[in-house]
């Protein structure tokens, strides 16, 4: 079976040139001579001694990329590469050789020999295709459908209407995939905050949101974690309270009605929990004689994302992210 493979030439491409006198090549050379190990465990070990092991999945990563390229990349297989400068892919034929050689392609070492049958250029690609090259990582494997693509463009022949179609699609779904994605990564980073960092973190929502917000004094806090007003010293409305519960348990009717208990006239109810609630606890919210809103773990990811770009420095130290941008269709 013929096999398709992507390999990077150097951040931002700085190794296309060389690329294109016949190899492929990756870097970790302090390994040496990837023949050299008879079994991943000593590669492993080896690895870890030069690189050391800060990140395992990173370290993981890097060792089934390395094996990928010695041991899994075969005689006859498929190989791209990418010129962001160009913006056009080198098309080729795996050899089946590899090579150690730390003069040739700068400091990457590990070599394959490739017959460059020619360049695509990224503008003829349908979209599918486009968004399957869009791993950073140095080396992955491609579908059928994406090499099947370049060799359509790169015969001359033309892609059908269906595959042009499918691919306005699959944009659309990939821009959704990584909206849920991103959505999913921010829980991940609230539900590893500490029950402090959590009161400090809802603090910063409401001070985005436009409040004078503070987390109340450790001690008997009579069910109120954080304080906020327009004022800041709660004289003027809305005065708001909140509770923040951090725990893998959702809360039941008996917590929120405890809660509203805590309540005086004038005051609005904020009950965070980043294990959600119960029915029965939705049903006494909604019974509540003050204003209360319910905010579970996936609200708390929307007000985030929703008041981010207002965030003061504590609440960004507690919650780092970074905008990204999508294109408009």
């Amino acid at each position: 079976m013929t096999n398709a493979w992507m390999i990077r030439a150097g951040r931002g491409g700085i190794y296309s040139e060389d690329f294109e006198k016949g190899f492929a090549a990756i870097g970790w050379s302090q390994l040496g001579d990837l023949s050299q190990y008879s079994s991943t465990e000593r590669l492993r070990d080896e690895y870890i001694k030069i690189y050391g092991n800060d990140k395992p999945s990173a370290t993981a990563n890097a060792l089934a990329m390395i094996l990928k390229f010695r041991d899994q990349i075969a005689a006859g297989d498929y190989i791209v590469s990418y010129n962001p400068e160009t913006r056009n892919y080198l098309l080729g034929v795996d050899k089946g050789e590899y090579l150690y050689q730390p003069d040739i392609i700068g400091d990457y070492a590990n070599l394959r020999k490739v017959e460059w049958l020619g360049k695509v250029s990224r503008d003829q690609l349908p979209q599918k295709a486009k968004n399957s090259l869009g791993s950073t990582l140095t080396l992955f494997s491609l579908s059928q459908e994406t090499i099947d693509a370049f060799l359509t463009i790169f015969e001359g022949r033309t892609l059908t209407p269906q595959e042009d179609e499918a691919a306005e699609t699959d944009s659309a779904q990939l821009k959704d995939e990584t909206v849920a994605q991103s959505h999913e990564l921010i829980k991940d980073k609230i539900a590893a905050l500490l029950p402090e960092e959590m009161e400090e973190l809802v603090a910063a929502i409401l001070r985005a949101m436009g409040f004078k917000a503070k987390v109340s004094p450790k001690g008997p806090d009579r069910g109120v974690d954080v304080i906020a007003s327009p004022d800041g010293l709660g004289l003027t409305q809305p005065r708001i309270k909140a509770e923040v519960k951090h725990r893998d348990g959702s809360m039941g009717a008996p917590a929120i009605r405890g809660f509203i208990g805590a309540l005086r006239e004038g005051d609005s109810g904020l009950f965070v929990s980043t294990g959600g609630f119960t029915r029965e606890a939705r049903y006494e919210a909604d019974r509540s004689t003050f204003p209360l809103t319910l905010v579970d773990l996936d609200d708390l990811a929307d007000l985030i994302v929703s008041h981010y770009e207002s965030f003061d420095l504590e609440g960004r130290a507690l919650m780092p992210l970074v905008r990204i941008y999508w294109p408009v269709d």
